[in-house]
């Protein structure tokens, strides 16, 4: 009887220290994954149909720009973003003008706390990311994003052959992810607020 018990807390234990092994090799592809992109996050001055208009055709002339072209990494990625912000601006305010509207833009490098979001046949988790945010007037309605390094949101916009799948920029962890969310959501909640808990 005491052999038995033995075993099965032994069992218990095993069971336990491979769930934990696998719930932070997940996490840890979790942290990498979010440390690997630059979205591009484009906010509307309104939810009504002319500003969410507007704002795809200022998607569309920044992701035609080929701004990004000669990013190999995100570090890349975000020194050009932070070298080009006023360009940013201005094409993005040459749009406006051009449609009749006058309203400023402003664009910035931040760190961005996002919901899940669906992109084609990609999921990207919650969390935060490094993003270039363009924000145009108030700011106030609806937004875009995409992934703007590497450069996968582009087809939704335009044919740019510049554009890459997921698998060439993605690891094959990385990829189960965003392609297979519902098996991750539960286990990276609980990772985020363990995270959470132990960074206050």
């Amino acid at each position: 009887m005491k052999k038995s018990i033995i075993f099965a807390a032994g069992l218990f234990m095993s069971v336990l220290i491979t769930n934990s092994l696998s719930f932070i090799r997940d996490g840890r592809q979790l942290e990498q994954l979010r440390g690997s992109v630059l979205r591009l996050h484009i906010l509307a001055e309104s939810d009504s149909e002319e500003d969410q208009s507007l704002k795809l055709k200022v998607r569309d002339a920044l992701l035609e720009s080929n701004i990004f072209e000669s990013a190999d990494s995100l570090e890349s990625a975000e020194r050009i973003a932070e070298e080009k912000l006023s360009e940013i601006e201005d094409i993005a305010e040459t749009v406006l003008y051009e449609n009749g509207c006058n309203l400023p833009v402003k664009a910035e490098l931040a760190e961005v706390e996002f919901d899940e979001r669906i992109y084609g046949d990609i999921t990207m988790p919650a969390g935060e990311y490094s993003a270039l945010r363009v924000k145009i007037g108030s700011a106030k309605g609806k937004n875009w994003w995409c992934v703007m390094y590497p450069p996968l949101c582009i087809p939704a916009a335009c044919d740019v052959e510049e554009n890459k799948s997921a698998e060439e920029c993605f690891k094959e962890e990385e990829l189960d992810i965003i392609y297979n969310p519902e098996k991750y959501r539960v286990r990276f909640a609980i990772w985020d607020k363990i995270k959470e808990i132990i960074d206050k």
